[in-house]
């Protein structure tokens, strides 16, 4: 069961040798995204505090690292949006949120790329997100990030600019639903696998993005990334 507000540490050691979680992206089964999880999201939107996370699927296909370009099919408005990444260990079904921690290998920085055009007809007429969100390219990510790196992954900055400007600038304890929340819950409903990725959402200041523009963002003082973005379609 999930228990809202339960503590986020526990004393047991993870144990994930049997895979190079540095290869998530090549073995992990699934994608995962917390919509509309910060708060001041949801206020700058004027929409009240949800009682369970928003959850969604994107598939692994849509991952990109850097080096690869964000490609923005034509026609479409396309959005950026940063994000914290959690990076499953090993085989997570019906974990309580005390235990969750013992399920998460590490993390990531990951951009929620989103079709806007897409989105806003899934959303008026209360269809499912996966063609917006899902798109090729639609989910460039870091290099992954070991657990002892973050020690609190409810309280780390991120940001990003588009093309030098600071468009997001905000700390993961805005989150309305924490890291260990979105684990325990989501396995409630089903298994996360070793290397499946949850992103946790995205704070306000996203934006859209064009053929030509460039996209940095940070993870604290750990890492930071940067994609072009393309109109260009890759066969």
């Amino acid at each position: 069961m999930v228990e809202r507000g339960a503590s986020m540490m526990t004393d047991a050691k993870p144990m994930f040798s049997k895979y190079n979680m540095s290869d998530f992206k090549v073995f992990g089964k699934k994608i995962l995204g917390a919509g509309l999880n910060y708060k001041s999201l949801l206020s700058e939107k004027g929409l009240l505090n949800p009682e369970k996370p928003t959850i969604f699927l994107k598939p692994t296909s849509s991952y990109i690292v850097q080096g690869q370009n964000i490609e923005v099919p034509e026609d479409f408005e396309i959005i950026q949006e940063v994000e914290l990444g959690v990076v499953i260990g090993k085989h997570c079904k019906k974990v309580s949120e005390h235990e969750a921690m013992e399920y998460i290998a590490g993390y990531c920085l990951a951009l929620d790329m989103t079709n806007g055009t897409v989105m806003k007809e899934s959303q008026s007429q209360g269809l499912p997100w996966c063609l917006a969100k899902g798109f090729d390219t639609a989910c460039p990510v870091s290099a992954f990030v070991p657990l002892e790196k973050i020690p609190d992954p409810n309280n780390i900055r991120i940001w990003s600019k588009v093309n030098g400007k600071l468009r997001q600038d905000s700390n993961t304890s805005d989150m309305m639903f924490g890291v260990t929340y979105l684990v325990s819950y989501i396995s409630q409903f089903m298994t996360l696998e070793p290397g499946d990725l949850i992103i946790t959402g995205s704070p306000p200041g996203m934006c859209p993005v064009v053929d030509g523009d460039v996209i940095e963002a940070g993870l604290g003082d750990i890492l930071t990334v940067k994609f072009s973005v393309t109109g260009k379609q890759q066969d």
